[in-house]
């Protein structure tokens, strides 16, 4: 909410209504475009090898 609301100035309507791909394309844009690529099922396995439940 800080980014969309304090940030980018949208009205709280503007919020509400936007999806959550609008709100990260806005903070993309705000980052000079950067891309994050969402994680593949390999990096789970690694992390889950490297930092195990209990």
């Amino acid at each position: 909410m800080m980014l969309a609301l304090g940030i980018l100035r949208w009205s709280p309507e503007s919020f509400w209504r936007a999806t959550p791909r609008e709100l990260m394309a806005a903070w993309e844009g705000l980052q000079g475009g950067r891309k994050s690529e969402p994680a593949l099922s390999d990096d789970l396995s690694r992390l889950m090898e490297v930092f195990p439940d209990g």
